[in-house]
Order: C-alpha cells, then sequence, then structure tokens
C-alpha cells in the first residue's frame, strides 16, 4: 500500500511517501515559508523523485490537528483535494498521537505537547512499549504548571516530545523526565505515515475526502476576539 502523508501543523512542513514499511522518501523544511509555497513543490518533488503519481497512491494520511489555524487548514484541503480527485480514502492522524511514532524503540511514556501560547500546551500522553503505542490521555489545552504536576505522578521515565517540550522541560526538576533528542523532537510526515498504516487496519477511521476535516481544541485568536466584542456589546 503506497501512502502520502503531509504535515503542516507548525513552522516545518514535511512530506513522506510510504510504502510496507518503508519511507520511499521524506521531505522536510523548515524555512520560514508559508506552507501554501510549499506543501504541494514538496509532493511533487517527492513523487518526481521515485517515479510515482498521484494516481498510485492508495491512501491519504495528514496530521488534521491540534496545531496552527492556517498550517492545519493548509494540509487539509491540500490532502482533500487530492483525494477527491482520485475517489481515495483518507486517514486524519492527530499531531500529538503522530509524535508517539517518532520513536517506536523507545519504552516508557511519550509526553507530546505543542506551544500552545499563554503558557499552554496541547498535549496528550502516549506509552510506548515494544514498538506498540497506546493512548492514556484524550488531546487537550492543559497549562504548563498542571502538566508538570502530573509528571511527576508518573512512576515511568517520560520523554518530552514536540515544540513545546523545551518549554515544559525549562521546568522540569525530576530525573526520570527527559528531553527528546532534537532530530525526532517534532513532528513529520513520516510518523504520520506510520500511524495511518497501523490505522488503515481499522476500517472505521477511513474517512472520504468529504468527511475529513481540521481538528482544533480551541477557538482561534480571532474567534475568541469577536465572541469578547459581542459580550461587550
Amino acid at each position: 500500500m503506497l501512502i502520502l502523508s503531509l504535515d503542516s501543523t507548525a513552522s516545518p512542513a514535511s512530506v513522506c511517501l510510504y510504502e510496507d514499511e518503508k519511507v520511499l522518501a521524506d521531505f522536510y523544511i523548515n524555512t520560514g515559508l508559508t506552507h501554501s509555497q510549499t506543501l504541494m513543490r514538496m509532493t511533487e518533488s517527492v513523487l518526481e523523485i521515485t517515479g510515482k503519481s498521484v494516481d498510485d497512491i492508495d491512501l491519504f494520511a495528514i496530521t488534521n490537528g491540534p496545531g496552527s489555524f492556517t498550517g492545519v487548514r493548509i494540509g487539509v484541503s491540500a490532502i482533500k483535494g487530492m483525494a477527491y480527485a482520485q475517489n481515495k480514502p483518507c486517514i486524519a492522524v492527530s499531531t500529538l498521537e503522530s509524535m508517539a511514532y517518532n520513536d517506536l524503540a523507545l519504552n516508557g511514556v511519550v509526553c507530546a505537547c505543542m506551544d500552545a501560547r499563554r503558557n499552554q500546551v496541547y498535549n496528550a500522553l502516549f506509552c510506548v512499549k515494544d514498538g506498540c503505542v497506546e493512548r492514556l490521555c484524550d488531546d487537550r489545552a492543559i497549562s504548563v504548571d498542571e502538566l508538570l504536576s502530573e509528571l511527576q505522578t508518573i512512576e515511568e521515565n517520560v520523554t518530552l516530545f514536540g515544540d513545546g517540550a523545551s518549554l515544559v522541560y525549562a521546568s522540569v526538576s525530576d530525573s526520570h523526565i527527559r528531553l527528546a533528542p532534537l532530530n525526532i523532537r517534532f513532528q513529520n510526515a513520516s510518523s504520520a505515515a506510520i500511524a495511518a498504516e497501523r490505522k488503515y487496519q481499522n476500517k472505521d477511521e477511513l474517512l472520504s475526502a468529504s468527511e475529513l476535516n481540521p481538528y482544533y481544541l480551541r477557538l482561534s485568536q480571532a474567534e475568541r476576539e469577536f465572541n469578547n466584542k459581542k459580550k461587550e456589546g
């Protein structure tokens, strides 16, 4: 099965072409350019260099959030467009869950955390053992202090992943909590592809292009400001 996966939920963008437990091509860029400038060009490059075409794709995968509101929308729209044109299925992978697949050799708890501003992180916890991933809690927006208090109660080793990892680690005093190495710390399309391949076995998780949507944990700043103005008015 040939999977095309994308991630554009934060500043970096990545595209992966994955087939039968093998990464055929993995394109990661973090240059500050907008995802609308890079994502489809990266996709075209990955397909061209592997001698594949969109027609060959069996499954389209995307990290559909949480993350940057604009970035999530761009990635989801790109996958929806390609999947709709090919009438092929999609898999949506939580950005936080995708990070639990960054190091499947790990035995312990993965704490995936993305910087949500205002001393908050988007967070979820996962147990990784013998190459298997088990979700321990729902995706959530939580304060750094609350998360640290929770992590202190966990007896297993905890590894922090994501662009909010260093924010949390800055206040860590427990030796069983560590920061993931820089080269595997952040979300990427190849991890999303691995997660999607496993989710594919559960047919209930397959989505049509029309069913695929962004996943947000809270309202955007514009929506919050609009609601505040309505209350004041």
